[in-house]
């Protein structure tokens, strides 16, 4: 929740610090601690959030994604199907349930090298479905539809068809790919100029789901007025 240079950031194979925060993997799980201050507008001070998420694979996954030709940006589905337990002292508030892991690496900043993407993601039976594309710098379009088994092993699938969303109330464009192109949103959790994440109703290969959907402008993001924007959001400690 806050931004923070390299001189409170530690990293090792297992274990990565981030000013007060930090997870790391023990025992086949990964543990993250979180202590922070959250920020809210009109708020004056910064609230303490404090507590504990542990997550536990059910599946793992070892084969990453390119995203680009020259592999400069990779993608990486390591647990589709997990559990999570969170545990916060600071707000006092607890619950367990199904989880997905993933990651995103690469040698230059994201928005270096897309304009846009979308993701989604559904436990579909045994089976987790996994959409993911975008638009790349260049303007050539990139997509994946993914079907992960009981043992995490990813499949190829055909795409299904495009399932226009309604844009967020900052007008954010956002979709996924749904059985006959039809989905409905069921809550939006996060709504800001760049980036909104939700919930959706939805059918995905022959099964009816609950999926969560993401959806990210990085030409908003790297535009000035989002850029001075962001400190309000996230503060700075560098």
């Amino acid at each position: 929740m806050t931004e923070r240079g390299a001189a409170d950031t530690s990293q090792a194979r297992d274990h990565l610090q981030i000013g007060p925060s930090a997870m790391r993997w023990q025992d086949d799980k990964l543990i993250i601690d979180i202590e922070e201050r959250d920020i809210r507008l009109g708020i004056p001070w910064r609230r303490r959030v404090k507590g504990r998420i542990v997550l536990t694979p059910e599946v793992l996954n070892a084969r990453s994604f390119k995203l680009d030709a020259a592999g400069k940006h990779n993608w990486h589905t390591i647990a589709p199907r997990a559990r999570i337990d969170v545990a916060m002292d600071r707000p006092d508030i607890s619950w367990s349930g199904s989880a997905y892991l993933d990651g995103n690496h690469g040698s230059e900043p994201i928005e270096d090298g897309f304009r846009d993407w979308h993701w989604s993601r559904a436990h579909a039976g045994d089976d987790v479905a996994v959409i993911y594309e975008g638009t790349r710098r260049d303007g050539s379009h990139f997509a994946s539809a993914l079907r992960f088994d009981q043992h995490g092993t990813p499949h190829e699938e055909e795409l299904p068809l495009v399932a226009p969303l309604p844009p967020t109330l900052w007008a954010m464009k956002r979709q996924t790919r749904a059985d006959r192109g039809h989905a409905s949103v069921l809550r939006t959790w996060e709504d800001s100029p760049f980036y909104a994440r939700s919930a959706l109703s939805m059918r995905i290969f022959g099964k009816p789901v609950t999926a969560v959907q993401e959806s990210i402008s990085l030409n908003r993001l790297i535009h000035p007025v989002v850029q001075f924007m962001l400190p309000y959001k996230m503060p700075r400690e560098v």
